[in-house]
């Protein structure tokens, strides 16, 4: 059973408390600082009350999406071992604007090796040599999920010494 959504309303102070709070638990975007206002219910005109919410959050730098972005960009090809475009598509979801993701990303992965970056996420997975084509299928959907691109899981791949029946299976199935 869910828990009941709360009866109170809130003003704009309240609401800006709730919003400081949140941010307090963990970084947010403007959007899904957004998406959690508006589900609360306000009292007056809500979109202008959250605009103002919103306004003073970015005033304090408080709420800030470059900053935002590179530091997601940054603690995920660090700390997840994730490629460029999982990071891109992610940043999307949180919605985060583009112009700001292309910066963010490419400054952090700029001087980034993707076969290293690749490499690094195989050790952290445990993933080891492919025995068969089902194993090699599993490690190249794998590092796509991680958003490496079909070259440099290829270019892994074929340092493995794997036959050329399954390499040659899996550049079929990705066209």
């Amino acid at each position: 059973m869910p828990f009941p959504r709360s009866k109170k309303i809130h003003d704009e102070d309240s609401l800006y408390d709730y919003a400081v709070k949140a941010l307090g638990r963990r970084a947010r975007t403007v959007a899904e600082l957004k998406r959690l206002l508006r589900q609360k219910q306000i009292s007056g005109e809500a979109p202008a009350v959250i605009e103002s919410v919103i306004g003073r959050l970015k005033e304090q730098r408080y709420l800030n999406d470059n900053q935002y972005a590179a530091n997601y960009a940054t603690l995920r090809r660090d700390g997840s071992k994730h490629g460029r475009q999982r990071v891109i598509t992610d940043l999307k979801a949180k919605g985060v604007h583009p112009d700001l993701i292309d910066t963010a990303v490419s400054a952090a992965f700029d001087d980034v090796n993707e076969e290293k970056q690749a490499r690094a996420y195989l050790q952290r997975k445990r993933l080891a040599k492919p025995k068969d084509q089902k194993q090699a299928a599993r490690i190249f959907r794998n590092l796509t999920r991680a958003g490496f691109r079909a070259k440099t899981i290829f270019t892994i791949l074929k340092m493995w010494d794997l036959d050329d029946e399954t390499l040659t299976g899996l550049e079929e199935s990705t066209e």
